[in-house]
């Protein structure tokens, strides 16, 4: 049998085509239309019969339709309350969807919770009961599995990891609030940090790479001026690895999960962000022992791995 996975951006949408082995056997990408929600349910509704034509699949075995978006969904799983970079806001997708496909059940979740679901059935969580996933983008992702599902919140309206507060009356974040963990830990603030910094020392190794603009300055360039000794950018990228080490340590201590993944781009640091990770993360936490820390298994198609299990998460 057959699942469709889809994961849906504000820029492009991934469709998968899934198997029984978690395998993608054929896929798409369609840039997201930026006309309204009936359009994308549209194109997204072609695209769909697209991958199931090249892979000579007949939608009649099709199990599911599974879908993730980054935003916020109603407890009955039916309505996008809000998607921002989607610009959708008290949306019925799944009823949209529903129309073009009456005959196959269509689920939709969270994007994050949908990544924590993948690496539950395929990659860091395999044999997991209890575990959560940290992303690391522009803002701060997150899910958890209790009991070996997906975890929506105790009133199925979702978990908010990254607006968890991690310092009073700090930094000022996207949801309205300021100290929240997105505003500390997601890879918009090192970047954030590293232009201050930049602006602060112009003598810098982030200046000159930079070519002293700060518009220039990304996480991955304070990450590789930091691996190459760069003093402002050590700086900033140790109160990086301080901040994400509490949040970790707070997750440890609130849920003693077998393990903590982080996915994103800052990942790509390897050791040189998760040996120091680890290290204070352990100083900080009330147990002895703890669960692993490990990077995410699956990138950038644990959005469409986890989106089509979410029919078999819901059995």
């Amino acid at each position: 049998m057959y699942q469709i996975g889809v994961d849906i951006g504000g820029t492009n949408i991934k469709i998968g085509l899934v198997d029984d082995a978690l395998e993608i056997v054929e896929r798409r990408s369609i840039r997201f239309p930026h006309d309204g929600p009936q359009s994308v349910a549209d194109k997204l509704a072609e695209a769909i019969r697209e991958v199931l034509t090249a892979a000579q699949v007949p939608e009649t075995v099709l199990q599911s339709i599974g879908i993730v978006v980054p935003g916020s969904i109603d407890p009955t799983g039916e309505i996008v309350i809000n998607a921002y970079n989607l610009g959708f806001h008290d949306v019925p997708f799944k009823k949209l969807m529903e129309a073009h496909f009456p005959n196959v059940p269509v689920l939709m979740a969270n994007d994050a919770n949908g990544a924590a679901l993948a690496e539950l059935y395929a990659g860091a969580f395999r044999g997991c009961k209890t575990a959560v996933l940290f992303t690391l983008g522009t803002g701060l992702g997150g899910g958890i599995i209790l009991n070996g599902h997906m975890f929506n919140g105790g009133m199925n309206q979702g978990v908010e990891l990254g607006h968890m507060y991690l310092v009073n009356g700090g930094e000022h974040c996207t949801c309205g609030n300021d100290g929240c963990m997105e505003a500390y830990c997601a890879a918009s603030a090192l970047a954030r940090d590293g232009q201050r910094a930049m602006k602060k020392h112009p003598e810098s190794l982030i200046a000159a790479r930079a070519s002293g603009d700060p518009e220039n300055v990304d996480a991955k360039l304070v990450i590789d001026c930091a691996k190459e000794g760069d003093e402002t950018a050590k700086a900033v990228f140790d109160q990086y690895i301080d901040s994400l080490s509490s949040a970790c340590a707070s997750i440890y201590n609130l849920l003693d999960p077998e393990v903590i993944a982080i996915g994103g781009g800052v990942c790509g640091a390897g050791e040189f962000l998760f040996a120091p990770l680890r290290e204070k993360t352990t100083g900080k936490c009330f147990y002895k022992t703890h669960g692993k820390l490990v990077p995410a298994e699956l990138g950038n198609d644990a959005g469409m791995i986890g989106a089509a299990m979410l029919h078999k998460d819901a059995q």
